[in-house]
């Protein structure tokens, strides 16, 4: 089993991994590959992911039964605690701020 999750990709990407695997939901896809394939979805995320951030999941023979990999700037970031993979959150500062909805301008409607 093979798990992709991607924010704020661009459409280009997001159509690539849409030809390998099925979006189950908005920026989530899966599917079943070996390692070759799996590396080859996984370069093309990383070449094409540009501001956004991507976190893929398989399945390994490890203790946790999963493996998994990030690239792009998130918060969370993996971490080996004695050969045993985590996620360790970072400082908020380390993202790049996006100023929101709140403070963009806004027009008023002519009555």
């Amino acid at each position: 089993m093979l798990v992709i999750v991607v924010e704020d990709a661009p459409p280009r990407l997001r159509g690539r991994l849409a030809v390998w695997l099925l979006e189950i939901r908005a920026g989530v896809y899966v599917g079943h590959y070996g390692r070759r394939v799996r590396e080859m979805i996984w370069g093309q995320v990383v070449s094409y992911i540009e501001g956004g951030n991507a976190v893929i999941a398989w399945a390994a023979p490890t203790d946790a039964g999963f493996e998994f990999d990030t690239c792009g700037a998130n918060r969370r970031v993996p971490i080996d605690l004695d050969g045993f993979r985590l996620v360790a959150f970072g400082p908020e500062a380390a993202l790049p701020r996006d100023p929101g909805p709140l403070s963009m301008p806004t027009r008023r409607r002519a009555r």
